[in-house]
């Protein structure tokens, strides 16, 4: 039986846009391997020009916004503790694992709004983490 050509270089090409974040049909898209992230670690990426963090718990990975809806902070220079990630600039705190405040920030500086992250869909294929926005 001939091979086709045509379908083993489109399937190669799909294989290899995987490995560089390109999106899946599924729509989720490759950011990381989860050896990259030890537990109680985060990595930041940006997927479609939006700022998401992957975060280790315990095993488990998640992925949140990376922007604190406070002022803007940076969370990938935030702290974690357990599940618990806090704000390096005012101190809000957020549960990683869906998102939601836990506490306001210290200082809230004429704005005490502070609304919880998006959580995006994760999920683990072949030691990749997958992600979709």
């Amino acid at each position: 039986m001939p091979v086709h050509i045509k379908n083993v270089k489109s399937q190669l090409n799909r294989q290899s846009n995987c490995s560089r974040g390109i999106a899946l049909e599924s729509g989720f898209i490759r950011v990381a391997d989860t050896s990259e992230l030890k537990a109680g670690k985060t990595k930041k990426v940006t997927v479609e020009g939006i700022d998401v963090l992957i975060v280790n718990v315990e095993g488990k990975f998640y992925a949140i916004d990376s922007i604190c809806t406070h002022y803007g902070g940076d969370l990938s220079e935030g702290t974690m503790q357990g599940k618990i990630l806090t704000c390096p600039v005012h101190g809000a705190r957020f549960d990683v694992t869906d998102g939601k405040v836990v506490s306001s920030p210290i200082e809230a500086l004429g704005r005490s709004d502070i609304e919880n992250l998006t959580a995006y869909p994760l999920r683990i294929e072949d030691q990749s983490i997958l992600i979709k926005i």
